[in-house]
């Protein structure tokens, strides 16, 4: 008696194939990031109907610089979000690191390069010394980023004298959120950056084939390179327009620093996330933590890691915060940053339950949150509607997560 088994299937599925798939998922309950640029569609659309300003070249720029702060420390709050996880401290974090910054860089004039990374390895000392309470000592996250997020305001008080304003005068620091590219080099970085994300998936592609393995067609990567060059090709022309009410004394147009700085970390922490072994790791310690050690993983070394890379991004995001304001002062990463910082990584897709969401979904939801401060601010609006507008699309983007696990456990997706 033999048995025969079905073979695998190979090569590249047609492009109308892909889309059906797609949409199975999705009525499957895996929306991924598709609320999020929904969401942000319509909203661009809703303030541009109604402030003619909001398209402007001018005010295109501010949304990147805005935004840039909050979305980076989503970034790395979506390292701690895939474990189940949570830091509260992490606003309160950057600020700290950017004390530490603007007092070795303006009262002990040290050199920029030297701050900036005094501030960087000060946010990897809170982050190994939080993940070590949470995976060593069993502390929840909730409690020891709780108290971290009242300890950290007494910290900055210390570092700046009890409420000292240090103003930031390194031309290096002040470009990062001040200063931008010039038009060529713009333009430059978008055709490497095109080429670089072409080679990666037609790189992909082969490898998939030749294991035998299904893979993305042709004509689905032309469709992905083309959309990302179109979209950033726009982005990048309107960022190039003349932004200054008065060329002859001052011009400003560019891509804002900061831009290729977000896009460096996006692809460094997307590549470790989904090309390495320890990113199959975090996601496999958020998905069944208990499983996940069976396997072999080293689950506290992973929670441990994760606090570690939070609280570095952390202190990158007080960097740009520090750089956009000029000055560093006890309510820098205080307020509301956490707040929109936590927002944005779930607006953008990142599961609160664990082991779902990417480093994407950060800058989609920072580019949400952005928008509707933005938006509001250029209508009019007072504070309180800004707060109340952006927690009720943070909850509606936590019920849509909730929702769509319920959809996807009953339909065994997960």
């Amino acid at each position: 008696m033999t048995t025969t088994t079905s073979p695998q299937k190979t090569g590249s599925p047609a492009i109308g194939s892909q889309v059906r798939d797609y949409f199975e998922r999705v009525r499957g309950g895996d929306l991924g990031a598709l609320p999020a640029v929904i969401g942000l569609v319509v909203l661009c659309a809703v303030f541009a109907s109604l402030s003619p300003s909001f398209l402007s070249p001018i005010n295109f720029a501010n949304l990147f610089t805005q935004g840039a702060g909050v979305t980076v420390i989503a970034m790395g709050l979506v390292f701690v979000l895939l474990l189940g996880e949570i830091d509260l401290s992490a606003g309160f974090a950057s600020g700290v690191c950017a004390a530490v910054m603007a007092v070795l860089l303006t009262n002990e004039g040290w050199p920029w390069y030297l701050s900036v990374l005094a501030a960087m390895v000060t946010g990897v000392l809170i982050g190994l010394v939080l993940g070590v309470l949470v995976a060593k000592l069993g502390i929840p996250s909730f409690v020891v980023t709780l108290a971290a997020f009242l300890a950290f305001q007494g910290v900055a008080l210390i570092l700046l004298d009890e409420g000292t304003n240090i103003s930031i005068r390194d031309e290096t620091i002040l470009a990062v959120a001040n200063s931008n590219l010039p038009p060529l080099l713009g333009w430059a970085v978008l055709v490497v950056g095109v080429l670089i994300y072409a080679g990666i998936q037609l790189t992909q592609m082969r490898r998939r084939l030749g294991r035998g393995l299904l893979a993305d067609s042709f004509a689905v990567i032309a469709v992905r390179v083309g959309a990302l060059a179109v979209v950033s090709g726009v982005a990048v022309y309107v960022l190039n327009l003349e932004r200054s009410r008065n060329p002859a004394l001052i011009s400003l147009s560019g891509v804002p620093i900061v831009v290729p700085v977000i896009l460096v970390l996006l692809i460094v922490w997307t590549f470790a996330l989904h090309r390495t072994a320890y990113g199959r790791h975090v996601y496999a310690v958020g998905g069944n933590a208990e499983a996940a050690r069976r396997a072999g993983i080293n689950v506290d070394r992973i929670r441990i890691s994760a606090f570690v890379i939070c609280s570095f991004m952390a202190s990158i995001g007080g960097i740009i915060a520090a750089s956009r304001a000029n000055s560093v002062d006890p309510n820098t990463g205080g307020s509301t940053v956490l707040l929109f910082a936590v927002g944005a990584a779930v607006i953008g897709g990142t599961s609160l339950f664990g082991g779902k969401g990417r480093v994407l979904d950060a800058l989609l939801g920072g580019a949400v949150v952005a928008v509707v401060i933005n938006g509001m601010g250029l209508m009019g609006y007072s504070a309180s509607v800004k707060y109340v507008v952006t927690g009720a699309v943070l909850l509606l983007s936590a019920g849509v997560d909730a929702l769509s696990r319920k959809r996807a456990s009953a339909s065994g997706r997960r």
